[in-house]
């Protein structure tokens, strides 16, 4: 409509160049894409006070956008009680919190929003969490799922997910997120299940990369695993 193509070239600037020509231009045309945020996911969660100095150190590390907490099972004032200690931990540091699964105790616990881990799951929680709140979406089976949750207020969407709703193939993944980068606006979470998946993730034009339970499995290295993935990733690629 305003004479400018998919790329964002003017439609002149590359009149006369043959499709193959034009796709070698716009590539070399393209800015660089910036280097993905972490998205830190905790492992289920009991003890609050235990944990917060292991989740400060992590977000010392490195260049944190979020955590998702994940809460042991308890009772509701307990799960309340427990985000707030840690929400403590982490909005001091202007790093977003967001509850794992559980939207109805957001507000009430002063967490930034929730994940929610079917579009089902993402659909009820939207009375609860709009607009003050970030919703997040995870289990999308399809394209059209991540679409949907796009079009009806998701802040992001995750591809690959945190156990026990993991499972999908790992190249199902990276195709995934190369065509929602390439296409759509709302950013896109790569969720990372070994150190080795993170460099994969960025390649596909990611916006921010969930780190799984293995950067908490030995408590006195989390602070030094956190940096390394943040070094790695704002390596020149190769």
């Amino acid at each position: 409509m305003d004479g400018r193509n998919k790329s964002g070239h003017d439609d002149a600037e590359t009149s006369g160049v043959t499709e193959d020509q034009s796709f070698v231009y716009d590539h070399a045309m393209a800015p660089p894409r910036p280097i993905p945020r972490l998205y830190l996911t905790t492992p289920p969660v009991a003890d609050p006070a235990a944990f917060a100095p292991q989740l400060e150190a992590a977000l010392g590390a490195g260049d944190v956008a979020a955590v998702l907490l994940r809460l042991a099972e308890a009772d509701e004032r307990t799960l309340i009680n427990r985000t707030k200690i840690l929400a403590e931990t982490v909005q001091r540091r202007d790093v977003a919190l967001l509850v794992d699964g559980r939207p109805g105790i957001v507000a009430r616990a002063g967490a930034d929003g929730a994940h929610l881990s079917s579009i089902e799951a993402f659909a009820a929680a939207l009375a609860l969490l709009k607009p003050d709140r970030i919703a997040g979406a995870g289990g999308l089976l399809s394209r059209h799922d991540a679409m949907l949750a796009a079009e009806t207020g998701a802040d992001y969407v995750m591809f690959g997910d945190p156990p026990p709703r993991g499972g999908r193939a790992f190249d199902e993944v990276l195709e995934r997120l190369t065509w929602w980068a390439d296409l759509f606006e709302i950013p896109c979470v790569g969720y990372a299940a070994s150190r080795d998946e993170v460099a994969p993730l960025a390649q596909t034009g990611v916006d921010f990369i969930a780190l799984g339970e293995w950067i908490w499995t030995e408590p006195q290295n989390t602070a030094a695993t956190v940096a390394a993935t943040a070094q790695l990733l704002a390596a020149p690629a190769p």
